[in-house]
Parts: structure tokens; C-alpha cells; sequence
């Protein structure tokens, strides 16, 4: 089962952390609920400490998302934070920090 929280830092931060497996069945959940709420933050910390497994729809999710986040935003910084070893190997297998930028992807 996926569960998120977010927490507000202040007007302009905020962190979430995802809980379970980033897959096809989170796909409503991204967009009704993850997206519209982080739209107006600039500093946003994704938390991936709690993700034991991602596949190709949720590593797709995943970059819809940080696009999503970036479109029409001149200065949005994003991380991905805590990536569990398991999904950090998926990553790398498909260059994910290629794809999104080095600079997202933090210890």
C-alpha cells in the first residue's frame, strides 16, 4: 500500500515522503493529489527512504512529476532524497540522474 505525507516547512519549502511501491497504482494519486498540492512550492524535497521498489510506471510517475513541478517555473529546486540501495541500483541501471539532472539526487 502507498501512503504520502507532506510536510510544509514554510511558504516556499516542503518535503514529501513517499511509503510503499512507486507503480502503476499510484498513478491517480500523483496527479489528483501529489502534484496540485506541491504546485506552489519552490524548494521541494522528495523522500525516498520509505520506497523498497520502483518500476518503469513509477520511475515514468516520478519524472512526470518533477517535469510537471518545473514547467512554467523559473526557480523551482527539486531533490530526490534517502534512496533506499534497491531502487538507487534501478536508477543507475537506467541513468535516471542523466535523464533528471545530477543535481536532483541526494545521499
Amino acid at each position: 500500500m502507498f501512503t504520502y505525507r507532506i510536510i510544509p516547512l514554510n511558504e516556499d519549502e516542503v518535503i514529501i515522503w513517499f511509503h510503499g511501491d512507486l507503480d502503476i497504482e499510484i498513478t491517480e494519486i500523483m496527479d489528483e493529489e501529489i502534484l496540485p498540492t506541491l504546485k506552489p512550492f519552490h524548494n521541494i524535497d522528495i523522500n525516498l527512504s520509505e520506497v523498497p521498489f520502483v518500476d518503469s510506471t513509477g520511475i515514468g510517475l516520478l519524472i512526470n512529476l518533477i517535469d510537471s513541478l518545473k514547467k512554467d517555473k523559473v526557480q523551482v529546486k527539486i531533490k530526490i532524497s534517502a534512496i533506499q540501495p534497491q531502487v538507487k541500483d534501478i536508477f543507475d541501471i537506467i541513468q535516471l540522474s542523466d535523464i533528471l539532472g545530477e543535481e536532483l539526487f541526494c545521499s
